[in-house]
């Protein structure tokens, strides 16, 4: 099996939790050389800890190595770092948020299609066994006739505090302010000017409800209309209805409840037929699996309840190693940008439905 050689840019909660041990597990797909962050101390502390041979705090000089492929964790936007790797010939795997405009995505995929590499968005619900099941029982379905998404979402530090995530107060104010500027920029041309709240809203949206969103694109399609879109407790609470093709209508709620440990996400289906609900734990977790439940009606006109049996491998595990089948064996990209591209302009849509109250 081919090894691929790749870079990791952003030292933070989400390498040191879930990609690094797990590329680590993936020995024989991956190896790690070199890793960078802006905080050297983060930098030097994670090379350490995973045996990496090299740390930087500048990108430019990871991209100038031999790497094959890089892996963007960082602080967003990632479009400035993004774009130099396309430019440096690498294969791209960009953790969510990939971007906040479609301006920005635009020039991502043409840098990509220049370069000729692999560029993966870091959509690792639809990789996840317990998903992938429920897509096949859903695909079954005659129709559906009501979707719901609940995301009720705890402060992350509640659960990042089982893991020993190093953290270095190192890096000087100023060093932040490109990213700063670069957000704002990405903000003014995907919205325009807006309210504090559907500012929050939209982050919020970008940042943690883009799971639920490319989820439900995946299982369904992308809905036909934005029907309403209602923003409240000053901008940590949405509630979103879609209308699809068929008639269907999906309601869709984030809610944040930061003091409550309990982290609840669900995708349900709903058919004449046939209902199927997916339970996904929190992403800083470490082997704790989601769930699937089946309601139906079988042949003999008996009610049955189940909960399949689950694989255990992780969403970020498969969506690693779908990253290498791509770059190794030119597999079709199941979450590429192109199709990242569609989560965004439904984003700007849906703040914009509820700026213009329709």
């Amino acid at each position: 099996m081919s090894r691929v050689r790749i870079g990791i840019i952003g030292c933070g909660a989400i390498a040191q939790v879930q990609h690094l041990p797990n590329l680590a597990e993936l020995h024989r797909e991956f190896e790690v050389p070199i890793v960078c962050d802006l905080s050297p101390g983060a930098a030097k502390a994670v090379a350490q800890r995973f045996h990496i041979p090299d740390f930087v705090t500048d990108y430019t000089e990871l991209l100038k190595t031999d790497v094959e492929a890089v892996l963007l964790c960082h602080g967003d936007p990632k479009t400035e770092v993004a774009l130099a790797a396309f430019e440096a010939g690498k294969h791209v795997f960009i953790e969510k948020p990939v971007c906040f405009s479609l301006e920005e995505m635009d020039a991502m995929l043409a840098a990509q299609r220049k370069a000729g590499t692999v560029a993966q968005a870091g959509y690792m619900k639809v990789h996840d066994p317990a998903f992938q099941l429920a897509k096949r029982e859903v695909d079954t379905m005659k129709s559906y006739r009501f979707v719901q998404i609940n995301h009720l979402h705890p402060n992350n530090s509640l659960h990042l505090s089982q893991f020993d995530v190093e953290r270095f107060n190192d890096v000087p104010p100023e060093a932040f302010k490109p990213a700063g500027a670069a957000r704002e920029k990405a903000l003014a041309q995907a919205i325009g000017e807006i309210s504090p709240d559907a500012q929050r809203a939209f982050f919020l949206l970008a940042g943690s409800m883009i799971h639920d969103i490319y989820s439900l694109r995946v299982m369904l399609g992308s809905p036909s209309e934005v029907v309403s879109a209602e923003v409240w407790a000053d901008g940590r609470g949405v509630s979103i209805v879609f209308a699809y093709p068929n008639g269907a209508r999906c309601i869709a709620t984030w809610v944040d409840l930061p003091d409550l440990w309990d982290f609840k996400e669900t995708l349900e289906i709903y058919g004449d037929d046939k209902r199927v609900l997916v339970s996904y734990p929190t992403g800083f977790s470490r082997g704790i699996l989601s769930e699937v439940t089946i309601h139906g009606i079988d042949a003999d006109g008996v009610t049955y309840s189940k909960n399949p049996a689950v694989e255990w491998e992780s969403a970020f595990v498969r969506e690693l190693r779908h990253f290498h089948e791509c770059i190794t064996e030119g597999a079709a990209c199941y979450t590429s940008l192109e199709s990242a591209r569609h989560d965004i302009a439904l984003i700007i849509d849906i703040v914009r439905c509820y700026m213009e109250g329709k």
